[in-house]
C-alpha cells in the first residue's frame, strides 16, 4: 500500500527524511543494567505524555544496559514512534534517548522541521496502523514505514505550518483542558454530596449526635447504628452442574454475564462449586470491596467463590440507600482497613472477610428517608449525567477539530498566507 498525504509538487519517501532504528530491551534479570540516567521509552510512556515532548521515562537503563542491548541513542528533535501497541502513537525526544523493540526512532535529516512532521504523522496515523501486520498483535515493520511518501514542502514553508499549527492547537488544547477541569469538579461535586447525605441526610438543620464510629463522626440525632450483621446475612448456596449464567462484577456496570467481560474463566474453569445468587441478594467482591465492587443481584447466576453473597434481614432495608454508602470513598476506606490479608498495597491480597464486614456500624436512617436519600441521589446522578454529556460531547467536538486542522494544514488545505502570525 502506497500512502501519501498530497503537500505542494514535491513528496519523498520518509527514508530520505529521517534515518529509521528499532529499539531493544537490555535483560530484565541483570540488575546492573536498569535505574540509570539513559532515557528509554516505550510505548506506555507515549501514552501518558501531557505535550509532544519526551523527557522522562517510567524506567532508564544504565551505560552498561545500553551497550548490552546494542541500542542508539537520538538527539533530541528525533521523533519517537510506536510501533505496535498500538501503532502511531508520536511525540519528539526533547532529552537524548534509547527505546524498545516497541518504538521507532526518526533522526532528521537536513531540511526537516521536526514539529511538521510530528503534525504529519498525527495525520498518517490511520494509514499507518492500517500497515499493521501479524497474527498474534498488530505490527508496522521498518520497511513499510520508511517507504510510506511524505509530503516535502521548503523548509520555511514547514516551520510556517508548525508554527500555525502550534498557535492553533495550544488554543483547542486549552479549551479542551477547561472542559476536563469542569469534568472533575463535577465528579468531586457529585461524591461529595453523596457522601454527604448517606452521612447527614437531606436535612442540613437536623440535630446531630455522636456516632460513636470514629470514621463516622456525627449523624442526625434521630438516625440509628446498627451492626451490619442485623442487616445482612451470608448465604452459601453452591451449584452442583454449572449450568446456570455466570456472572461477574465489574467497575460501574454491576453484575455482569461473565462472557460480556472475558471468556477466560469459562475456558480454564470448572463452574461446578460456585455460589448460587437470587434477584435482591447483595454480592460482595472480597478482594475489591475497597473499590466499590458491591452490587445487588437482577437476575439468578452464579459468581465467583471469592465472592460473598447476603440476603437482607431487614426487608424494609432499602438496599439502594445502602449500596451508594458502601461506593463513597469513605466506606471504601472502612473496608480497606477492615479487610486482611497478605497485601501491603493499598489493594495487594487483601480481603474483606464476613465476620469482618457484618461487625461494622453503618448509619441508618428511618427507612422513608433512605428511600428519600436513595431517590435525590438517583435525580442528582442524572442531572450530572447530562451536563457530564454535554461536556464530553463538547470536548470530542474540540478533539474533531484539532485532528480536521492538522490534516488540513499539512495537506495544503489552508494557504500559507492564512497561517502567518
Amino acid at each position: 500500500m502506497t500512502l501519501t498525504i498530497p503537500v505542494g509538487p514535491e513528496a519523498r519517501r520518509l527514508r530520505f527524511l529521517f534515518e529509521t532504528r528499532s529499539g531493544a530491551t537490555p535483560s530484565s534479570g541483570v540488575e546492573e543494567y536498569w535505574d540509570g540516567d539513559i532515557t528509554w521509552v516505550t510505548p506506555e510512556d507515549l501514552g501518558k505524555l501531557s505535550d509532544r515532548y519526551v523527557r522522562e521515562t517510567r524506567r532508564r537503563i544504565t551505560e552498561e544496559g545500553y551497550k548490552n542491548c546494542g541500542v542508539s541513542l537520538a538527539a533530541p528533535g528525533s521523533i519517537v514512534l510506536s510501533k505496535r501497541a498500538p501503532i502511531g502513537q508520536t511525540a519528539i525526544l526533547g532529552v537524548p534517548s534509547t527505546c524498545n523493540q516497541g518504538c521507532f526512532l526518526l533522526t532528521k535529516v537536513d531540511g526537516v522541521d521536526e514539529r511538521f512532521y510530528y503534525y504529519a504523522l498525527i495525520h498518517l496515523r490511520p494509514a499507518l496502523e492500517a500497515l499493521g501486520r501479524g497474527s498474534t498483535f498488530m505490527e508496522l515493520s521498518a520497511d513499510d514505514l520508511r517507504s510510506v511518501l511524505m509530503p516535502f514542502p521548503r523548509e520555511e514553508d514547514q516551520r510556517l505550518i508548525a508554527n500555525y499549527l502550534d498557535r492553533e492547537t495550544a488554543h483547542i488544547d486549552g479549551l479542551i483542558a477547561e472542559k476536563e477541569r469542569m469534568l472533575a469538579l463535577l465528579e468531586e461535586k457529585r461524591a461529595a454530596l453523596i457522601s454527604r447525605v448517606v452521612t447527614r441526610g437531606l436535612d442540613p438543620n437536623a440535630p446531630l449526635k455522636p456516632s460513636g464510629q470514629e470514621w463516622l463522626g456525627e449523624i442526625p440525632a434521630h438516625w440509628q447504628e446498627p451492626r451490619a450483621k442485623g442487616l445482612f446475612r451470608e448465604v452459601e448456596r453452591r451449584t452442583e452442574t454449572g449450568e446456570e449464567t455466570l456472572l461477574s462484577l465489574r467497575m460501574g456496570k454491576g453484575l455482569v454475564p461473565h462472557n460480556e467481560v472475558s471468556e477466560k474463566l469459562l475456558e480454564a474453569s470448572d463452574v461446578t462449586g460456585f455460589k448460587k445468587i437470587e434477584p435482591g441478594q447483595m454480592v460482595v467482591n472480597r478482594m475489591r470491596a475497597a473499590s466499590g465492587l458491591i452490587a445487588v443481584a437482577t437476575e439468578s447466576g452464579l459468581v465467583s467463590p471469592d465472592y460473598a453473597v447476603f440476603d437482607v434481614v431487614d426487608q424494609d432495608l432499602s438496599i439502594e440507600y445502602f449500596l451508594e454508602l458502601f461506593k463513597t470513598s469513605l466506606l471504601q476506606a472502612v473496608f480497606r482497613s477492615s479487610s486482611k490479608g497478605l497485601g501491603t498495597g493499598e489493594q495487594g491480597f487483601l480481603r474483606l472477610y464476613t465476620d469482618a464486614f457484618l461487625s461494622l456500624h453503618f448509619p441508618y436512617p428511618p427507612v422513608a428517608e433512605q428511600r428519600a436519600v436513595a431517590s435525590f441521589i438517583e435525580q442528582q446522578r442524572s442531572e450530572m449525567l447530562q451536563m457530564e454529556n454535554l461536556l464530553g460531547r463538547s470536548i470530542d467536538l474540540a478533539k474533531e477539530r484539532r485532528a480536521a486542522l492538522i490534516s488540513a494544514a499539512v495537506t495544503g488545505q489552508i494557504p500559507l498566507e492564512e497561517m502567518t502570525g
